[in-house]
């Protein structure tokens, strides 16, 4: 389910947090579904549950997880996750077009280009 890379310079607990939100918009997991436990998820990974219980913290914090008392962890539904991720997806790309104006790149030019490249990608798959 979830692999860890050991040659990623990150954290090993935002590598976990950043594969659970994929899993978790993408719909693999779905509006309360259990997430595993903190034990055994440190146990298919080697490694802390400290680690484990760090990015559990995190997507709890992110809304992507709630917490029920003695029960675990489960997933969180709704748009509301995948509208936060738009916004957060459109001010990251808004800084690039920024960068492009700074850099004297047009910004029509630049999003042409990019939606030529993913037509031909889609048209690939």
């Amino acid at each position: 389910m979830i692999l860890i890379d050991y040659q990623d310079s990150r954290p090993i607990y935002e590598q976990i947090v950043d594969k659970f939100r994929v899993l978790i918009l993408r719909e693999v997991l779905r509006p309360d579904d259990p997430m595993p436990s903190v034990r055994k998820l440190s146990m298919e990974l080697s490694t802390n549950p400290n680690t484990v219980q760090r990015a559990y913290a995190e997507l709890e914090r992110q809304g992507f997880i709630y917490t029920v008392k003695g029960r675990g962890n489960f997933v969180r539904g709704g748009s509301s996750l995948k509208e936060v991720r738009f916004r957060e997806l459109r001010g990251e790309l808004e800084g690039v077009l920024r960068k492009a104006d700074e850099s004297g790149i047009s910004r029509r030019a630049l999003l042409e280009d990019l939606l030529r490249e993913a037509e031909k990608t889609e048209k690939d798959e």
